[in-house]
């Protein structure tokens, strides 16, 4: 969980259709989420909790360039925040990679004009909804290469789960039966 700084906090409310009402009820209420225009200052890639979190991850503990980044916990999603007009290439890359790691293209939302996100207060508390997994702040100066590593990170760790779920399929029964064997070993 991370805090927004100024120049992220001014960055976001760009993106209101008030800015000066977001940056007021902000100061207001610095936890208090609130709803943005995707297309104007960001476009936000919104993937399932478990991929976007193996996602995040991996690009974290690779220092590879990584934008802002927002969990909404109720509905178990993660948005990641790319440049504007940023959704072709991006698509593009996914289905190359996807062609590349012979896998299925994995499912997410590409939010753009027209699309809105609700995003996070600057200062969040543990268990709030929304949190910033990566708060907004500094300019980024390798922004154009963002939207290219999250296709690449965003596959892999798609095709990463999908294999850790079938193979924990595939040796569910073996392992019940493993475990019951050792409970009948110890109770004898």
């Amino acid at each position: 969980m991370e805090r927004v700084t100024r120049l992220g906090i001014q960055w976001l409310s760009l993106a209101a259709d008030d800015p000066l009402a977001c940056h007021a009820a902000w100061s207001d209420n610095p936890r208090q989420p609130y709803l943005l225009a995707a297309g104007r200052i960001f476009d936000v890639v919104v993937v399932e909790e478990r991929v976007g979190l193996e996602t995040f991850d991996q690009l974290r503990r690779r220092k590879l360039p990584l934008g802002p980044v927002m969990a909404d916990w109720a509905s178990r999603q993660i948005g990641f925040f790319l440049p504007t007009r940023s959704e072709k290439k991006f698509a593009k890359l996914v289905v190359h990679e996807s062609a590349r790691n012979n896998s299925p293209v994995p499912a997410y939302r590409y939010l753009s004009h027209g699309g809105h996100v609700v995003a996070p207060g600057p200062m969040m508390l543990s268990g709030d909804r929304y949190e910033w997994l990566r708060a907004p702040g500094k300019r980024s100066k390798q922004g154009y290469l963002r939207g290219s590593v999250l296709a690449a990170m965003f596959v892999s760790a798609s095709a990463l789960l999908a294999c850790a779920d079938r193979y924990s399929e595939e040796n569910q029964p073996a392992a019940e039966e493993q475990r019951a064997g050792e409970e009948v070993t110890h109770a004898g």
